[in-house]
């Protein structure tokens, strides 16, 4: 996509932070009114805003919360979370990337787009290309995994109202339409009936950004991952038009997707309008709103982590619904562990978290120990990311009390901080790539008993 020489975009200001990192609020001066508008809220905030959020904040991520913010305002800086992405407002950008970039090499925000969501390795992430034109590209490579999250919900139907004009009268007779088309009377009655039908706006909606996606240089490579979700929305959609592309933009827009079953296709639909709309508003060009696309990169690392250890390890998922296991008897306390090991006779418990290992304190060890605690594991691991090839750091249970002066280690129950060493000294993607296979035996290799 060609970047545009319009004057705003060429006098952009942007702004390069990382996640989980800390930055004296001057240095957000040259975007103060984004910033304004970002600080202190929450990602439920901006969503409703606007912003796309992968996932869905709430309905579809532990890690991520309603709660969970940007920026957050501590005595005289901002904190950024968990979060990478795109940010906009007028003419100012503020992109974050994470903290293992170098150089604006963000060789493991691509990889894990890539292992995670079978991103497409074509979009420089690392160049000073124009944000808009990036953030729309994520736009484009979401759409194949989100058309494939909402076809698991079989083909949207809906009532649709189709109007008739003959003899085989079946629903409600317009009389002023009839006394308009059929006068002089010769046989055929005008009339309407609603039917339930695949081919409706959604659908259709579905289809015009399947057809904008195919003229993109690299549409039929990002297609070819869901052929088969295509053909079916092709085959439901006989009554596509081309250049009704707008007035189902609008319809879209009025009327969205309400039932809760079909969540999904509300996602795919809010998507598809941000595509669609793309070119007649240039995102961010002459915006009077914020805009922009963040990842959780929580979710994205215990996604990645999953891909790593599922041999070895269950993988309940909250998101789901699947594998869901219960504190108590009687079907109570639903809870939804990280990882549970499959061998049963060395139970581990381990938690993905995607901050420094200075971060992971006492929430974080009483929720592995309670899940160690119900099943019967001795052992918990926290798998994180780091940068130095350290060693794992092994916290041994007390037992005793400070009142009766017996505290002391025990020698059977433990959790270890085992870091995922990050390449961050790579020279292209392609060596981060070979180098972090290595760095992903080793990590697992720690993990089988």
């Amino acid at each position: 996509m060609a970047i545009s020489n319009s004057p705003e975009v060429m006098h952009m200001k942007l702004l390069r932070i990382k996640d989980n990192s800390q930055q004296k609020k001057d240095a957000f001066s040259q975007v103060a009114k984004l910033t304004g508008k970002i600080a202190d809220k929450t990602l439920e905030q901006l969503e409703r805003e606007g912003v796309f959020v992968f996932p869905e904040t709430i309905k579809d991520a532990k890690d991520i919360t309603q709660d969970q913010m940007i920026l957050q305002s501590v005595n005289d800086t901002y904190r950024s979370g968990n979060v990478m992405g795109f940010l906009g407002y007028g003419d100012e950008r503020l992109a974050i990337a994470s903290r293992f970039c170098r150089e604006g090499e963000d060789y493991l925000f691509q990889y894990l787009l890539d292992k995670v969501l079978d991103f497409p390795n074509i979009v420089d992430l690392d160049a000073d290309a124009n944000q808009d034109n990036r953030l729309f590209n994520f736009l484009l490579f979401l759409f194949p995994h989100y058309l494939k999250a909402a076809m698991r919900k079989g083909l949207f139907k809906k009532y649709i109202r189709h109007r008739y004009n003959d003899g085989n009268v079946k629903g409600t007779i317009d009389v002023a339409r009839h006394i308009e088309e059929n006068t002089p009377f010769v046989g055929n009655v005008a009339y309407s009936q609603r039917e339930f039908s695949y081919d409706n706006s959604l659908m259709e909606l579905v289809r015009h950004t399947i057809e904008f996606i195919k003229r993109k240089p690299y549409g039929n490579k990002l297609l070819i991952k869901v052929k088969d979700e295509v053909k079916l929305v092709i085959d439901a959609t006989p009554g596509y038009e081309p250049y009704d592309r707008q007035k189902i933009i609008e319809q879209n827009k009025k009327n969205t997707v309400r039932h809760a079953y079909f969540r999904e296709y509300l996602a795919l639909q809010r998507l598809c309008l941000l595509i669609l709309r793309h070119q007649r508003h240039q995102i961010g060009t002459g915006a009077r709103q914020i805009y922009g696309i963040l990842f959780d990169g929580a979710w994205l690392w215990e996604e990645y982590i999953n891909l790593l250890i599922e041999d070895i390890f269950y993988h309940p998922m909250n998101k789901s619904g699947t594998g869901a296991q219960r504190l108590f008897d009687g079907n109570v306390g639903l809870i939804y562990p990280d990882f549970i090991s499959r061998n049963s006779e060395m139970r581990i418990i381990a938690d993905a978290k995607y901050k420094p290992i200075d971060n992971i304190g006492n929430r974080d060890y009483l929720q592995v120990l309670a899940y160690m605690f119900r099943f019967d594991a001795k052992a918990g691991y926290y798998l994180y990311p780091e940068v130095e090839d350290s060693d794992d750091l092994k916290l041994w249970l007390n037992r005793g009390l400070t009142y009766e002066k017996n505290v002391m280690a025990r020698d059977d129950i433990s959790v270890t901080k085992h870091g995922l060493k990050i390449p961050v000294d790579a020279l292209n993607y392609n060596e981060f790539s070979a180098r972090i296979k290595t760095c992903e035996q080793e990590f697992k290799s720690a993990l089988i008993f």
